[in-house]
């Protein structure tokens, strides 16, 4: 465990280009593992990190250059230089200074070579998650921006404080929508921007929508990622609430559960089919569902597996969204 540990230090190293103390500290944890008198590891643009006897230095970065450029493995005891690979692409290089069996050397190079692999699908996935955050907040239907603004337009000689209260909730919404926050807010900053785009729906669709919201104060200070709510009463009244004929209901409610946070998102529309919800949390429905996988996947991120989106649903009986977060999660904050 020690030594997957100081591979993955490593690894976050050679990515970052071998800068600060934290490889340092794990080429140590390597050599004393490998009972070597150094370790030394490059990564692509010939940054190099040594820890062991200085007088060795001048024989090692010749011989990083070499593998680098070689891309195999060459040197002769007590000089051993492996190539470091993540995946197809060669990614860097150790070399180790002293008595050790060459088959060692190799094993922990594969060590920090599958320690670098894990760290860059990590990144890949969260850069992945990033940019659909990014499109989530730059998503706002413009079928709902066109109807919004129209009934505020209808208003404004009929019943002008109206109409400005609905244009100051207009530009409330979009600015929560595409402002450029961090990465974590507060649930009572999540539940008013949902306040806010449901005054704007109850104008569009006058007596057809009904709203119920209830938020406990003990999770008003919950820290949770931007934008978890949002998408869910979104979908709640596109998906279930628009599509059928009559009036529907839309209801939010927060409150804790111990050491949770429990905020569920629920209406009596349309429903589905259970193993359609079952795809859409997948990332495997429609272009125009991206936000319920989006947010499952940020919470499951964050939180862990255990944590994510629950969704009840079928056919006719509606379909209700339960998140549930830690109350307290160390570095979540906003």
């Amino acid at each position: 465990m020690a030594t997957l540990r100081a591979a993955r230090a490593v690894a976050d190293g050679l990515r970052d280009g071998l800068n600060g103390p934290g490889v340092r500290c794990s080429a140590r944890r390597l050599r004393r593992l490998l009972g070597v008198d150094g370790v030394a590891l490059g990564d692509l643009s010939g940054a190099l990190v040594w820890s062991g006897r200085p007088a060795a230095e001048a024989a090692v970065a010749p011989l990083v250059e070499s593998v680098l450029h070689t891309e195999y493995a060459q040197g002769k005891p007590p000089l051993l230089a492996v190539p470091v690979h993540a995946g197809d692409e060669l990614a860097g290089v150790m070399v180790s200074a002293g008595d050790a069996r060459s088959s060692a050397v190799r094993e922990a190079a594969d060590w920090v070579a599958d320690a670098l692999e894990r760290y860059l699908l990590e990144e890949s996935a969260d850069r992945a998650a990033q940019a659909e955050l990014r499109a989530l907040r730059a998503e706002i239907s413009p079928h709902f921006v066109y109807n919004a603004l129209t009934v505020i337009a209808s208003l404004v000689r009929s019943e002008p404080d109206r109409a400005r209260d609905l244009m100051l909730d207009f530009a409330d919404y979009t600015r929560y929508s595409l402002a450029r926050h961090g990465d974590y807010t507060m649930v009572a900053d999540e539940f008013q921007a949902i306040e806010t785009y449901l005054a704007l729906q109850r104008a569009v669709l006058g007596d057809r929508l009904r709203v119920q919201v209830r938020v406990a104060p003990e999770v008003l200070g919950v820290a949770v990622p931007v934008l978890v709510l949002q998408p869910l009463v979104e979908n709640a009244i596109k998906h279930g609430i628009e599509p059928r004929s009559g009036a529907g209901t839309v209801q939010v409610a927060g409150q804790a559960e111990g050491n949770d946070c429990v905020i569920s998102v629920e209406d009596d529309g349309l429903g589905m089919e259970p193993d359609r919800a079952r795809a859409i949390l997948a990332g495997k429905g429609r272009p125009d569902s991206v936000g319920l996988a989006n947010v499952d996947r940020r919470l499951r991120q964050v939180y862990g597996a255990w944590y994510g989106l629950v969704v009840q649903t079928a056919v006719d009986a509606g379909t209700r969204v339960v998140v549930r977060v830690p109350r307290f999660q160390p570095g979540v904050m906003p």
